[in-house]
Order: C-alpha cells, then sequence, then structure tokens
C-alpha cells in the first residue's frame, strides 16, 4: 500500500509538472525586444565589470542614487524620478542580475560584490559625491556602502531595507528558488501568474496592479540569463552586522510599509535604534514598495529630508 502510494505521488507531481510545462514554459526574450519596451529617452548603457549597465539620468542638482530590490529593476523608481527631477540629479541603475543589465559574468551577487560593483558603475559616470537611496536588497547594498564609502553618501534613505537577520518565513518567490528540482526548472517554466501573486503581496492596494505592470516584472525577468542568474543570487549568503551602523553618521531618513509582509516593519525599528542619526517615516497605506505604490507621498517626503 505505501508502495502504491509512492508511485501514485510520483505521477501526480510528473503530471503537474507536465501541464506546468506545456502552459508556463517562456523561451528567453531578445534583448533587441526588451530594450524597445523597456528603456526610457534618457536611458544610458555603460561598461562596468564587463556588462552593459543599463542607467537612467534625469534632471540636475546633487545626485540621487536609486538602488532597487529584488526581482526589479531601475522602473522601480519611475514616480520618484518624476517627482524629484526638478529638485536633483536622478540616476537609477538595473543592478547585475535583473533588468536590462542581466547576469553577472562570474555569477558573484554577494553584498560585498555588489558594492564594489555600485562603486565602480559611480566612477564609471563620474558621480562623486551624492545622496543615496535603496529599497529591500537595493537598501542593504546601500548601508553597506555608505559604510565602505563615507566620503561619496552624503545622505541616505532606506525604503524597507534589509540587512537584520530574518525571523521569519522567507517569501514564496525566494523559497522556490531554492527548492532542488524547482530550481532547475524555474529557468524555463515561468508562470506569469506568480509574479502577479508576488505584486499582490508587495503592493497593500491590489488595485494599482495593472497587466503592464505584471508584464514588466514577468517579461524583464526573461531577459537572457535573468531567470539564472536569479537563482544564483539567493542561494549566496548575505550575511551582515547591521550593528556597524553605529559608526555612521550621515542623516538617514528610514522610510517603510507598515503593511510590509516580506521585511516586517519592526526591522526598521532596528535600524532606529541602531542609526545615530535617523528618523523614521511609516506609511500605513502600502507595504514592501511604498516608493513604488505611492511615489508623490514618499517622494515628498524624501526631498523634505534631503533639502533640509
Amino acid at each position: 500500500m505505501i508502495k502504491k502510494t509512492f508511485y501514485i505521488t510520483i505521477l501526480s507531481a510528473s503530471s503537474l509538472l507536465l501541464v506546468l510545462s506545456f502552459f508556463h514554459y517562456h523561451a528567453d526574450l531578445p534583448l533587441k525586444e526588451l530594450k524597445a519596451r523597456y528603456t526610457y529617452s534618457d536611458s544610458h548603457f555603460v561598461e562596468v565589470q564587463d556588462m552593459h549597465v543599463h542607467y537612467r539620468r534625469s534632471g540636475a542638482g546633487v545626485p540621487l542614487l536609486l538602488i532597487h530590490g529584488t526581482g526589479s529593476s531601475l522602473h522601480t523608481w519611475e514616480g520618484w524620478t518624476e517627482e524629484l527631477k526638478e529638485d536633483f540629479e536622478i540616476v537609477s541603475l538595473d543592478l547585475p542580475a535583473f533588468g536590462l543589465t542581466g547576469p553577472h559574468p562570474k555569477s558573484n551577487y554577494s553584498i560585498p560584490a555588489y558594492v564594489d560593483f555600485l562603486n565602480e558603475f559611480v566612477e564609471a559616470i563620474g558621480l562623486d559625491t551624492f545622496y543615496l537611496a535603496g529599497n529591500s536588497l537595493g537598501g542593504f547594498i546601500a548601508w553597506e556602502y555608505a559604510l565602505a564609502h563615507p566620503d561619496k553618501a552624503r545622505k541616505l534613505i532606506l525604503v524597507c531595507s534589509a540587512g537584520w537577520p530574518r525571523q521569519q518565513a522567507l517569501p514564496l518567490a525566494l523559497r522556490l528558488g531554492r527548492t532542488p528540482v524547482v530550481k532547475d526548472i524555474m529557468k524555463h517554466v515561468t508562470p506569469r501568474p506568480m509574479f502577479e501573486k508576488t505584486l499582490r503581496e508587495v503592493y497593500f492596494d491590489d488595485s494599482k496592479i495593472t497587466d503592464e505592470l505584471v508584464d514588466r516584472y514577468f517579461e524583464l525577468f526573461l531577459h537572457q540569463g535573468n531567470r539564472q542568474a536569479y537563482i544564483d543570487r539567493i542561494a549566496q549568503p548575505q550575511e551582515a552586522d547591521p550593528k556597524r551602523l553605529a559608526q555612521l553618521d550621515i542623516p538617514v531618513l528610514i522610510q517603510w510599509g507598515v503593511h510590509d509582509p516580506w521585511i516586517p516593519v519592526s526591522d526598521a525599528y532596528l535600524f532606529l535604534d541602531v542609526l545615530p542619526n535617523a528618523r523614521l517615516i511609516p506609511y500605513d497605506n502600502a507595504a514592501h514598495v511604498p516608493m513604488e505604490e505611492i511615489p508623490e507621498q514618499t517622494a515628498a517626503d524624501a526631498r523634505g529630508f534631503l533639502l533640509e
């Protein structure tokens, strides 16, 4: 009986994989096609560490460098770019493993590797000192960068930043990328509904999730090499010691969606406690990506902080 149940389970799993493969197999999308859809009139590409890095540069003033999170791209800062480009020079970029930049040739996605990459990027485009903001993984990279290069980051904004040891289960999208067999299937079988589900997690107001938004996240994930890069990145340890932030004496603004299911708002207070010169603004109308979900409100608070 046990043997029969085992075979039935195997057959059921195999059938499910066949169904998923039939309906959700997707080939890589050509970079030329993705560039046509997802570059801006002020998009640029620069060679850094043997990658053609996609970035956007808008406006004039003191530079504000914006760093996106896992599975995202520079497009997550579109609202901030429009809101703030009259006051600052807004620079956003697609990190290695994401967007139109794509995978790193050495598949190194550790936080120190991202910090080194970011420093080479700012030098390549001629940034000297600047304001710095990051969301989620981008926040983690941003505060590590500010610690490593205190002469370059003038002020720092952390938006639902990663970096504290996790006290809860990883989001489903990250767990799948670490699951044997499943992670290999993900390189070819990529259900679009998974992206809609993820967006419903990171947004508080589901009415703001459009087909266009889902398509953008989904299609950029299909850039050649991005699926493997996603798996490689989340497989690498992201250990840190955020208590080192007690050494960071630049002004810091912490912005957090109260309804964030990925990184709880309790982490915001951990950052607030350890940073010597920080303030916190919680948003009860946002979740994990408040700069994308409520850009006018969060950008206005960012402007006030940066200009004071």
